[in-house]
């Protein structure tokens, strides 16, 4: 499991913003965002680096609301809760890997009904 993002005390990075392609261009195979169209080395170093960055801060926020879904999903109050089981299949994740995720998503949710040192 990737490592959860900061909480609330802690500042979040913000990489570089994820441009949105024209859809012709996202068609072509060997495009991806404007990349080989960049021709100094250290441009693209710097443009792909964002890129990179972006995508790795994207994916650990998305398995954020992953694991939150999967503990709401999970909750044991919900007349329609879901098993461990359950959510490994929706999810396509095994099901120790399901239980570890609604851990950590109960720990998310948890985490935002406290407040911050800065809400105080």
């Amino acid at each position: 499991m990737a490592e959860p993002t900061p909480r609330r005390h802690e500042p979040r990075l913000r990489p570089a913003p994820l441009l949105f392609e024209p859809a012709e261009a996202a068609g072509d195979p060997e495009h991806f965002f404007d990349l080989e169209s960049i021709d100094d080395p250290r441009e693209l170093l710097a443009r792909a680096t964002e890129l990179t960055q972006a995508f790795r801060a994207a994916a650990d926020r998305a398995m954020e609301f992953q694991a939150m879904a999967a503990a709401q999903l999970a909750d044991p109050r919900r007349f329609d809760r879901l098993t461990a089981a359950d959510i490994a299949d929706r999810a396509e994740w095994t099901e120790d890997y399901a239980r570890k995720m609604v851990e950590f998503g109960r720990d998310l949710l948890r985490g935002a009904d406290e407040p911050g040192p800065d809400t105080v």
